[in-house]
């Protein structure tokens, strides 16, 4: 795979030469440090982190607002059968792909059709509800359901819902995954796996009006202990994160910094197929044995705030009973070891920790099992798609790892990736229990303006926690730096956008 991956990059690089670097008189450009999504098809597209970077290239059929809620998108608007098990989707007139392929409801099909029965497809398990897709009528496209799924129109605000070109998929989907072709806000000129991919505005997207940034350049995030000389050089004009102890330094050096509500939560992902966590004393001992006001005054600078649980506190989703199930209590965390035949000194375990995400984190983690009489080593898995998400999203090879969710645009969407059997962040899986997977099925049923249905996402978000050896530990915001003259960032929870976007 690599070296097809490197023989098809090397032949878009060429193919790609066209956009230089240089800007024009009169032309905004953009650089942003963040990450490279895993692959360029939404198909084959892994983790939710990529809607950041798959939105470049790809208009979803809808989109989020800051409260979260479905807003028109590729569709205009959408209804449901009055028995809930069909959602048709009014599509805007005159779309195009970059490739000027016709995005009507034909391609719509023909993308869900793909999505459906491609082999390596990663959105199949978001659509698992889906019995087929048809379309009926130039503009009208229906989902076909086999019971009620009321989360699907805020599903498919995310990369569920970005619609690829059929055509580009017919001709070779191996590229696809390299070389977007969607009808987002900008278009791909250049792309080399793991260092860079650049753009240019797409006049042809459906909300062009909006996107004032005629050039996009974007690039791996750098190492955070360089990432505010990154922006004072110039090299990068917005950086995704910056580590929140370095927040004063980066105002004080005229850096804009915007903290915003996110749906980022920390956690330390344990696999209970793996010893020692086969033991279910040591797991339990776990539950007690974190001091999350130490991370939160530590590690985050008093910017994040307690979360047992893959939503932060104020979100919808959000149940306050679950904070209520653990404290931080090292004795009963030490006794429970020795229980399980641990005491003080006995029990060591690895630690996998992904670099990027995890700035002053594994070293508190470290100290923190050491005082309940656990010794740690850190492993360092690079954060690249061949790395960390093969080794901890797909093969499940660590007993722990640091970790963290970005969120999904649903939260049936989020509690599957953290607890569900294929859940990308459930280090378990295919553990899930079943009580968990019906409390889904009953949210799922429930349409969002029901009075039941907030009890109902609390009921399932506790079974989740209950089900789960892995531990949340705190919520973090969104914490963006940029050059001054970056004005009007557009940042929801669940991602960063450049509509409204300026570059002076």
């Amino acid at each position: 795979m690599r070296r097809l991956f490197t023989v098809l990059a090397a032949g878009l690089l060429v193919a790609g030469c066209g956009g230089s670097g240089k800007q024009e008189a009169g032309h905004s450009k953009l650089r942003w440090a963040f990450m490279l999504p895993t692959s360029w098809d939404p198909v084959t597209s892994r983790t939710g982190a990529d809607i950041n970077t798959i939105s470049l290239a790809y208009a979803s059929l809808t989109r989020l607002d800051k409260q979260g809620e479905a807003q028109p998108g590729l569709a205009q608007k959408w209804r449901f059968s009055d028995d809930g098990k069909a959602l048709t989707f009014d599509l805007r007139k005159g779309l195009t792909f970059s490739d000027d392929t016709v995005l009507d409801a034909a391609a719509v099909k023909a993308f869900y059709d793909r999505a459906l029965t491609q082999k390596d497809s990663f959105i199949k398990r978001d659509l698992g509800g889906v019995e087929s897709v048809s379309a009926d009528g130039p503009l009208a496209v229906t989902f076909h359901l086999r019971e009620p799924d009321y989360q699907l129109p805020t599903i498919l605000a995310g990369r569920v819902g970005a619609i690829a070109s059929p055509t580009a998929a017919a001709k070779d989907k191996a590229k696809l995954a390299l070389w977007p072709v969607g009808a987002g806000p900008f278009r791909i000129t250049e792309f080399v796996p793991e260092s860079h991919a650049y753009f240019e505005r797409n006049p042809g997207y459906w909300d062009a009006a909006n996107i004032h940034i005629d050039r996009f350049e974007l690039t791996n995030a750098p190492d955070p202990a360089t990432v505010i000389a990154a922006l004072l050089s110039g090299s990068i004009d917005v950086a995704g994160r910056i580590p929140p102890r370095r927040v004063e330094e980066a105002k004080g050096r005229g850096l804009t910094v915007a903290i915003a509500p996110s749906l980022n939560v920390r956690d330390v992902s344990i696999n209970r197929n793996r010893p020692p966590f086969d033991n279910p004393r040591v797991v339990e001992a776990l539950r007690y044995a974190f001091d999350r006001g130490e991370f939160i005054r530590t590690v985050t600078a008093g910017l994040a705030t307690v979360s047992h649980q893959p939503f932060p506190a104020g979100n919808a989703a959000f149940d306050a009973s679950v904070e209520k199930l653990w404290g931080y209590d090292p004795d009963k965390a030490r006794a429970l070891l020795r229980e399980a035949g641990y005491p003080p000194g006995k029990l060591a375990i690895e630690i996998a920790v992904n670099p990027v995400m995890n700035d002053g984190l594994p070293e508190l983690v470290q100290a923190q099992l050491a005082r309940v009489g656990v010794k740690s080593t850190l492993r360092i898995v690079p954060p690249g798609s061949s790395t960390w998400q093969s080794e901890v999203y797909i093969a499940k090879r660590p007993a722990l790892a640091l970790d963290g969710t970005i969120g999904r645009e649903s939260p049936v969407q989020n509690l599957l990736a953290t607890y569900g059997p294929e859940g990308i962040m459930n280090l378990s899986g295919p553990y899930a229990a079943p009580a968990f997977l019906q409390a889904l099925d009953a949210v799922r049923r429930t349409p969002t303006s029901d009075p039941a249905y907030a009890a109902r996402l609390h009921a399932a978000v506790r079974a989740g926690v209950e089900q789960s050896p892995s531990n949340y530990l705190y919520s973090e915001p969104w914490i963006v730096g940029a050059r001054a003259g970056v004005k009007n960032l557009n940042i929801l929870p669940s991602q960063i956008r450049w509509e409204g976007v300026t570059v002076q």
